[in-house]
């Protein structure tokens, strides 16, 4: 192996090793900070420290520091996948990197339009955000999916990107599509609102509701192998059996399908609202008037 090859080498371990020590690294922290329970615990995210602030305390949890480690892991994959990019004989890494462009470019396309092809980049990181938080708990993690305060903060992000759309064409125009037509105009303004609400409890319920019900299923079959199997002599009693099969086919369901499920959603529901408040038509003939009307006074001032 030659030395370009070495550095190579060398280069794509330390891409591997971000993509798995944050990993690594959150699951020693849940088990060196969480204390030993007995039965059913369903708690929100876990406090890792509070920060003194003038008006309300900054509390540290599992939710933000997840949050961080899976960004840090998936930079560290986009960093492996698009290393040694060629434009012959490409790799299997390069493949999946293309891949994944075109079909964040083909959804973009047909979900937003043309002129909307500068969101690909941040519609893939919103489906990637999503769907690896809500697969951390395939590692027995907190999803930061499963914090109201994380999911609210992505919808809010999307609110004001809604709201800077619909103030392309001005104030006066925004103000006016809430009185189209008059009748509704409590119910538009309403609904403005409710966009960011919907978002965030949208996907929070799903990802949250998905884990209470898979750790309350694994309780009870618990509980029934007791029941049933616990007269069994020596370990054989205590084993539950109940609990082989079935948790493993929920989980399948809820961490994987559903989160990648809600993930789609997330990014779906994103292209619509902001592509669907962007007043196109009326942005591009105020621009055409305004090109015009420049175009008149400079020829004006000429003559």
């Amino acid at each position: 192996m030659n030395k370009k090859s070495r550095a190579f080498a060398v280069v794509d371990a330390l891409y591997i090793c971000m993509m798995i020590l944050p990993i690594v690294a959150a699951i020693v922290l849940k088990v060196l900070t969480t204390p030993q329970s007995s039965g059913i615990t369903i708690t929100g995210a876990q406090i890792y420290a509070t920060i003194p602030m003038p008006i309300q305390d900054l509390k540290i949890t599992a939710s933000q520091i997840n949050s961080w480690l899976v960004m840090i892991s998936i930079t560290g994959l986009c960093l492996y996948i698009t290393h040694g990019l060629k434009t012959k004989n490409i790799s299997k890494r390069q493949h999946l990197a293309e891949w994944a462009v075109e079909k964040t470019e083909a959804l973009v396309r047909d979900g937003m339009g043309e002129y909307f092809m500068g969101f690909t980049s941040f519609i893939a990181a919103v489906l990637a955000l999503s769907a690896f938080s809500s697969l951390l708990s395939l590692f027995g993690l907190f999803p930061p999916t499963s914090d109201i305060n994380v999911v609210a903060g992505w919808a809010i992000l999307v609110f004001f990107l809604i709201t800077y759309y619909k103030f392309k064409c001005g104030p006066i125009s925004y103000l006016k599509s809430f009185a189209q037509p008059v009748a509704l105009t409590p119910l538009n303004v309403i609904s403005e609102v409710a966009t960011p609400i919907s978002m965030a409890f949208r996907h929070y319920g799903n990802v949250l509701s998905g884990s209470v019900i898979s750790v309350l299923i694994a309780t009870a079959l618990q509980g029934l192998s007791n029941i049933v199997l616990g007269s069994l002599p020596g370990f054989l009693g205590d084993f539950p059996f109940f609990q082989i099969g079935l948790p493993a086919v929920l989980s399948i369901y809820f961490d994987v399908f559903s989160g990648l499920l809600q993930a789609y959603i997330f990014a779906m529901l994103t292209m619509m609202y902001v592509a669907g408040a962007f007043p196109m038509e009326e942005y591009f003939e105020r621009k055409e008037k305004k090109k015009n009307k420049k175009t008149n006074k400079t020829n004006l001032e000429v003559n």
